[in-house]
C-alpha cells in the first residue's frame, strides 16, 4: 500500500512521518560512516553519537535533573515489572502498588514474587473505568516505594497529576504517555516506559532513575537484572538494541522541534477533546472512562450493541481508519492517538463516527 492509513493501534504504535523519511533515507548508510544503523557496531564512536544524542533528548525533553540515570534497556515495562522490586524492595520489605487497569495489577502481581505487597487503592470493582480520589489513596509509611501506571491503555484511563505519596518513591510505568506532556522528573524516583507508543520502535525500554536507586540492588542479583550493570556499562553491558535506540535520537529531536512538551501537551489535548466531544455528543456513542478520569492517549468507547462495534471496525478499516478494535479482554472500541498521531486523522474519525450513525444508528 503505497498511502499511509491512519493507525489507532495501541501499539507498537504510529511514529512521526519525518522521523520515518529520516530512517530510509539513511538506513543503506549513515551520512559520514558508510554503512547501515543496522550493521554499526555497539562499541562505534557512531553509536556513542546515537547513544548520546538520544540521551541528550530525553534529558532536555523532561528537565532531566543531573542526579538521575538515562538508561536504554530491553525486555519492555513487563521486564520491569520483576527488575523494580528486585532492586528497590527489600526481602522482608513491602511496596505500595496503586491498581487501575490490567498493567498495573500485573506489575503487582510480579512484585510478589520478591516480597510484600500491599494495594494502596484498586478500582478494579469498577472495571478500572475511574481513576481512585486522593481520600481513597492509603500509602504506608514503611513502604519502599509506591509504583503506578500513568496511564491505563485497556480501560482509557489517565492520572491527570501524580499522588501525594509522601517521601517515598513514586515508581511509575509511563510506557504509553511518557512525554505526551510535562513532567516533573525529582517528583519520581524511577520512570519506566517502553518505546513503542511514544518515543520510537519496539524493543527498548527507557529507565530514568534517581542515582541512589540504581545503587540499591544486591551484587548477588543476575548482571542484567541491576539498574547499577546499566549505570556502569552505559547502557552496553551486552548489545542494546542499536536500531530502536538510533530512532529514539530522532524522534525526540522531533518532540522537540516541535516546541518541547508544552506544545505537545497542547495538542494532545486538542485531539482528545475533538473526540471526546464528537463520543459525548451523542446517544449512539458512549465513552467507557469516566469523564474525570478520561485518557488523552487512549479514547475508549462503545456502541449499542457488539455487532455495531464490529461492522464499526470493518467499515473504518476500509475508510483508512485502522486499529480501532478495542483490547481483546474488554472489547468495545479504542483510538490511540499518541504524540505522532496527526490531528487530520482525529477528524477523519469524527467525520466517519458521524457518518456512521447516520447510517447505522
Amino acid at each position: 500500500m503505497a498511502e499511509r492509513v491512519f493507525n489507532f493501534g495501541a501499539g507498537p504504535a504510529v511514529l512521526p512521518e519525518p522521523v520515518l523519511e529520516r530512517i530510509r533515507q539513511d538506513l543503506p548508510a549513515l551520512p559520514g560512516v558508510g554503512m547501515s544503523v543496522l550493521e554499526i557496531s555497539h562499541r562505534s564512536s557512531a553509536f556513542d553519537e546515537i547513544l548520546a544524542a538520544a540521551e541528550t533528548g530525553i534529558r532536555a525533553l523532561a528537565g532531566v535533573p543531573d542526579d538521575y540515570h538515562v538508561l536504554f534497556l530491553q525486555g519492555g515495562a513487563t521486564l520491569q515489572f520483576s527488575m523494580v522490586p528486585m532492586n528497590l524492595l527489600p526481602a522482608d520489605g513491602e511496596a505500595d502498588y496503586l491498581l487501575t487497569g490490567s498493567w498495573a495489577a500485573q506489575a503487582a502481581r510480579e512484585a510478589e514474587k520478591f516480597g510484600s505487597v500491599r494495594v494502596a487503592a484498586t478500582t478494579e470493582p469498577e472495571g478500572y473505568r475511574r481513576l481512585p480520589t486522593p481520600g481513597e489513596i492509603g500509602v504506608s509509611p514503611d513502604a519502599a516505594y509506591a509504583h503506578l501506571t500513568t496511564n491505563n491503555t485497556i480501560a482509557g484511563t489517565q492520572w491527570g497529576a501524580m499522588p501525594d505519596v509522601g517521601d517515598r518513591p513514586l515508581v511509575v510505568d509511563a510506557s504509553s504517555d511518557i512525554f505526551s506532556r510535562p513532567i516533573d522528573v525529582a517528583a519520581h524516583g524511577l520512570i519506566y516506559a517502553g518505546a513503542q507508543k511514544n518515543l520510537g520502535p519496539a524493543g527498548v525500554t527507557v529507565v530514568i532513575v534517581r542515582a541512589d536507586l540504581a545503587e540499591r540492588g544486591s551484587p548477588a542479583l543476575p548482571k542484567l537484572m541491576r539498574y547499577a550493570t546499566y549505570v556502569q556499562g552505559g547502557s552496553r553491558p551486552n548489545t542494546p538494541p542499536v536500531f530502536a535506540i538510533y530512532v529514539v535520537s530522532l524522534v525526540t529531536a522531533w518532540l522537540r522541534g516541535q516546541g518541547g512538551l508544552e506544545a505537545v501537551a497542547a495538542r494532545n489535548e486538542r485531539k482528545a477533546a475533538k473526540l471526546y466531544a464528537a463520543i459525548d455528543g451523542t446517544d449512539f456513542y458512549r465513552g467507557v472512562a469516566e469523564p474525570g478520569s478520561r485518557s488523552l492517549m487512549n479514547v475508549t468507547f462503545r456502541l449499542p450493541t457488539p455487532e455495531l462495534e464490529k461492522r464499526f471496525v470493518e467499515e473504518a478499516e476500509a475508510a483508512g481508519l485502522a486499529g480501532l478494535k478495542g483490547h481483546r479482554s474488554v472489547g468495545g472500541l479504542r483510538a490511540s492517538i499518541y504524540n505522532a498521531f496527526p490531528e487530520a486523522g482525529v477528524e477523519a474519525l469524527v467525520t466517519f463516527m458521524a457518518e456512521f450513525e447516520r447510517v447505522r444508528g
